[in-house]
């Protein structure tokens, strides 16, 4: 039962627009109150809407605007990402930047910060926001924004990886808050984006590598079959020999993401119950292997 509703789409859609309520709490209950930016295309948003209100005398009264132009401007995004990332990756980013919109737009910010000290305030603005942004990459989901944008340069095989595209924009972002504010507020608007940086990736199980050696005396072309069609993930299998019993045993080696090694165990549970399965965390690997958001 458990394993079902976590496979399943629409509980996972459910599950990555509960990642964006996380999102917005840790910035509308921490990070603005505080007068900080959060990074990425939202981070920017905010910027604007600071140059909007503080130099250009717009005043849009209660309503924080950053969440209307964070809809905005990922409108030609979504564009982009139809064209060259799928349908379904851009449905399912279309509904978590709506709520994302809805939800940051429509949560009162508090006159007075829940914690008035910067860096309490960014410790615990960033683990929030990065718990939130983990659920929703692992349900194959994602916000939009710069990630969309270095994905898509990524996949046209720019020299630009998601990280250099997000590391580079950040660090102007941070360099026109320390020229215009403040040096305070560039700094802890770093420490807060480096704390929520740090938690998703714990929490991005699409993030972390993983090695399985299955041991199964049962037929390992069905479970390589699996892997291959399935999981989309190449798998080695040679033949061993049990030095207790002497009996020959098959070994498959297949290397994944933390969220796909849960489906794996299941598939390898159903075909051959008594199979025996190592699992090495956090291997490196280099060379051709597809690092996706399902």
């Amino acid at each position: 039962m458990l394993y079902n509703s976590i496979h399943n789409k629409w509980f996972r859609l459910l599950t990555a627009i509960f990642g964006t309520l996380i999102m917005c709490l840790s910035q509308n209950l921490f990070i603005v109150p505080l007068h900080l930016y959060t990074g990425g295309l939202m981070g920017y948003c905010q910027f604007f809407r600071t140059l909007l209100q503080d130099f250009a005398g717009f005043s849009f009264g209660s309503t924080d605007i950053a969440g209307i132009l964070y809809f905005l401007f990922n409108i030609p995004i979504l564009m982009l990402s139809f064209r060259y990332l799928g349908r379904q990756l851009t449905f399912r980013t279309m509904v978590c930047v709506a709520s994302y919109t809805v939800i940051y737009s429509a949560l009162p910010v508090p006159d007075a910060p829940l914690v008035d000290e910067y860096l309490t305030g960014c410790l615990l603005g960033g683990i929030l926001n990065g718990l939130g942004a983990g659920l929703v990459l692992t349900c194959g989901c994602s916000t939009g924004g710069l990630d969309i944008v270095g994905l898509i340069l990524s996949k046209r095989g720019s020299a630009f990886t998601v990280g250099r595209f997000s590391i580079g924009f950040n660090a102007i972002l941070y360099g026109a808050c320390l020229l215009l504010f403040v040096p305070e507020v560039a700094i802890y608007s770093v420490i807060y984006n480096f704390t929520s940086n740090m938690v998703l990736d714990r929490v991005h199980q699409q993030n972390v590598t993983m090695q399985a050696l299955i041991f199964t005396k049962e037929d390992e072309q069905k479970l390589g079959a699996f892997i291959m069609e399935k999981l989309h993930r190449g798998v080695t299998y040679w033949e061993g020999t049990g030095a207790y019993t002497g009996s020959p045993i098959h070994v498959l080696c297949v290397s994944l993401s933390k969220y796909e090694i849960e489906e794996l165990l299941h598939a390898v549970h159903n075909i051959d119950p008594h199979a025996f399965i190592t699992v090495q965390k956090g291997v490196q690997i280099y060379g051709n292997y597809h690092r996706k958001i399902e």
